[in-house]
């Protein structure tokens, strides 16, 4: 049995994903140690993993605006965006996560370093030690390093012609030129473990051995076959832990479809998109649920006789009873209801959001409004949902392939291989 180091940061949705991973492998019998924020220990005692915080790296004490690294939502373009990543992230801690990495070896040494793709101090401690390393990217891959995929962060559709594929490539090395702002920061890190300047800030990803999606074939956009050493190999999702309980404040024989709102499990500006989703809901003939998330106060959102806004509550009983999600669009969000064959309004904001409603929408199982959507288009999408069962199909189909996908690899079986 293998003994594996996971590392990850507290960014929100890809922190869940990597702990079942853990929890995956530590129950077929190896040894598992998770690095991360000090936030993320309750989640990984659940689960029974043995945890160490990060402790010369940035380690959130908790999951407040307050202590956001990244504040992304304050970010006014994608330049400013990728910035804030390179700085925060990638390369401007990355000295200290490497430290980190390297001290935990110390203490215990291991046979192979699993990290979030956007933890490059890792990837340089696994360089400077020997460790064989695999990346675990619980989303869509969000550099534009795998060949065929479109660019990330935009929204786009898979190329359907060759005006497209060069639109998609002129984007691609636009955004690779952006993030060589971290190159000195990254190369200054590397020089301080002796390591050799790199030329490029993404050859660091040539460290990996394997590179896991935690999401699915069946929702990317990715060529087939995959480039290595990518790898499909998800999704992993989940209820989040000590999550409330659903029980329904209305009769039984009630027949108004139920509607299903969910937020960020992080800040994410969120507030004004809520409580259009709320009025526009409360003048439908719906029962609608509001989940809110961690991040903010449940006095600072009324319901209504039709709509009812909880902190939280199970999305896996919620799913049972629903017939439409509305989501922010964060991976996690999006993907489980599709697997439970409900459509989709995505109204996307950060990160990976816009990229994983395009493919809702490419397939035809769900609808996208933009984020700042008044309560009128809101309620007006949601009736189309509602009304046209074509949506619905879609989004059983999807979920299927998702699901059919699911079942044929997994990122335990991969890394065990890897092994």
């Amino acid at each position: 049995m293998a003994r594996i180091l996971f590392t990850t940061w507290e960014g929100g949705g890809h922190v869940q994903p990597m702990l079942l991973l853990a929890a995956g492998l530590r129950s077929r019998g190896h040894t598992v140690m998770v690095l991360s924020d000090a936030c993320n220990a309750g989640d990984a005692a659940a689960l029974d993993l043995p945890f160490r915080p990060w402790r010369h790296a940035p380690s959130r004490p908790d999951k407040t605006a307050a202590s956001d690294l990244l504040r992304d939502w304050e970010a006014d373009n994608p330049m400013e965006s990728v910035s804030r990543l390179c700085e925060r992230i990638i390369a401007g801690p990355a000295a200290l996560y490497a430290r980190d990495v390297l001290e935990a070896m110390d203490a215990a040494p291991v046979d192979l370093i699993v990290s979030q793709e956007l933890l490059f101090g890792p990837m340089m401690a696994a360089e400077k030690a020997g460790v064989p390393l695999a990346l675990f990217c619980a989303n869509v891959w969000p550099f534009p390093t795998l060949p065929g995929l479109p660019p990330f962060g935009a929204g786009m559709a898979p190329a359907a012609n060759e005006q497209d594929g060069m639109l998609h490539q002129m984007v691609g090395q636009t955004t690779r030129t952006i993030f060589q702002i971290g190159l000195p920061a990254l190369n200054l890190a590397r020089a301080g473990l002796g390591l050799s300047p790199l030329a490029d800030l993404f050859e660091q990803l040539a460290v990996a051995r394997s590179i896991l999606l935690g999401t699915s074939e069946a929702f990317d956009f990715a060529p087939d076959p995959l480039a290595e050493p990518f790898a499909y190999a998800g999704p992993y999702v989940g209820d989040p832990l000590g999550v409330q309980a659903w029980a329904s404040p209305w009769p039984a024989d009630d027949a108004r479809p139920l509607v299903v709102v969910t937020s960020s499990s992080l800040y994410e500006a969120q507030e004004d998109l809520l409580k259009r989703a709320i009025a526009a809901l409360s003048a439908l003939p719906v029962r609608a649920v509001v989940t809110l998330g961690p991040a903010l106060e449940l006095a600072d959102f009324p319901g209504s006789e039709n709509v009812l806004v909880v902190a939280g509550a199970s999305h896996e009983a919620l799913m049972a009873e629903a017939a439409l999600f509305v989501t922010h669009g964060g991976h996690g969000s999006v993907i489980r209801p599709l697997m439970a064959g409900l459509p989709l309004l995505v109204l996307p904001g950060l990160r990976d959001q816009r990229d994983n409603a395009q493919r809702v929408v490419h397939r035809g199982a769900g609808l996208m409004l933009e984020r700042d959507a008044s309560p009128e288009a809101i309620a007006g999408a949601v009736q189309t949902l509602l009304a046209e069962p074509a949506y619905a199909r879609a989004a059983r189909t999807l979920g299927d392939a998702i699901t059919a996908a699911l079942a044929n690899r997994r990122a335990e079986d991969l890394l065990e291989a890897l092994l």
